[in-house]
């Protein structure tokens, strides 16, 4: 493996625009430089490799670097190429690690090291700890600053994050959100007022019986499409499917009165389903659902009380005969 040529006797300042030096005060920069030093590596040159300490961190003067990982059946897996101005491997000397890959000269290039050929941080904290201290800290900075921009370039690529969201929280049968995703995401979803209807298919254990889960299936995915196309035409709000066949609409920036009129609609939409003739019989399976809805905080302030509650509520009117639309209210369950 080719090595980088002794250092060279040039200007080692351009390294403090490192983010890590920061924190350093103006004496303490220039000892930062005189603690760094300049390399020549020929093509070819290994700068460091997959698996060392990251005693060193690096800008590149002149030339291009190229990152790349072995592959285990022989091959190279490129992942990076750094030019002219570029930093190397600070975050990995930032956190004390050691590099997951390898650095190689694509060109014969330049470049500055901190700490200077030959020592580490140690050494240069003997001599001079204050000002390793406000690199440490400067290290922490950095860090806490690269986290952050991971995270808008995550909330920019919201597609992406929607994505896994979908696998990871969307029920396989109907497409709904699951229970669990309100759980996760509740705090980002709720907003005031937010309306809760929910909705549980009546008799659907009789339809069970008579057809069989395929029909079941196929019944909870025409109401799960009655669901999603509110929330494609007013623009806002989630489908949900709760436990078994209990699903329903978290709709935020929702009043009574609209609510109400969502609940009514979706009444309409299941009772209009075609009826099935019931084996054996005259009568006909008509299609009908029990729903209750609520507004949060109006109705009930604690959340967990209203979730609970509009539950227990569309429970009960269900044992009262079911094809009902009830209203929760804080007490309104018996």
């Amino acid at each position: 493996m080719n090595k980088p040529t002794a250092p060279l006797d040039l200007d080692s300042s351009p390294i403090l625009q490192a983010e890590i030096f920061s924190a350093l005060l103006e004496m303490e920069r220039e000892i930062a430089a005189n603690h760094s030093s300049i390399l020549q590596l020929r093509r070819g040159a290994r700068l460091f490799s997959a698996g060392e300490r990251a005693e060193h961190f690096y800008l590149l003067l002149e030339g291009e670097i190229r990152i790349f990982r072995s592959q285990e059946e022989g091959g190279i897996d490129e992942m990076a190429r750094f030019t002219s101005g570029d930093i190397i491997g600070d975050f990995d000397f930032a956190r004390r690690g050691d590099f997951d890959a390898n650095a190689e000269a694509a060109k014969d290039s330049v470049v500055i090291l901190f700490p200077a050929y030959g020592i580490t941080l140690e050494d240069f904290a003997r001599e001079d700890p204050a000002a390793v201290s406000r690199v440490l800290l400067g290290s922490i900075l950095m860090l806490t600053s690269r986290i952050k921009r991971i995270q808008k370039v995550i909330v920019e690529n919201i597609s992406w994050v929607q994505e896994l969201n979908r696998r990871a929280y969307e029920d396989p049968v109907t497409g709904l959100w699951r229970q669990s995703y309100l759980t996760a995401e509740l705090n980002q979803l709720l907003e005031v007022p937010t309306a809760l209807i929910i909705l549980k298919p009546d008799r659907f254990q009789q339809l069970l019986d008579t057809y069989g889960n395929a029909v079941g299936d196929e019944t909870m995915v025409r109401i799960a499409m009655v669901l999603k196309n509110i929330v494609r035409r007013l623009g806002r709000g989630y489908a949900l499917r709760f436990k078994g066949n209990e699903v329903g609409l978290l709709m935020n920036k929702t009043s009574h009165s609209q609510a109400e009129e969502i609940a009514k609609e979706v009444a309409a939409a299941i009772n209009a389903f075609k009826p099935l003739p019931l084996k054996g019989t005259e009568e006909a399976y008509t299609f009908s659902a029990t729903i209750s809805y609520g507004v949060w905080p109006e109705d009930e302030p604690l959340w967990e009380s209203f979730f609970t509650g509009n539950f227990s509520l569309l429970r009960e009117a269900r044992q009262n005969g079911g094809n009902h639309i009830v209203h929760y209210q804080r007490g309104a369950v018996k």
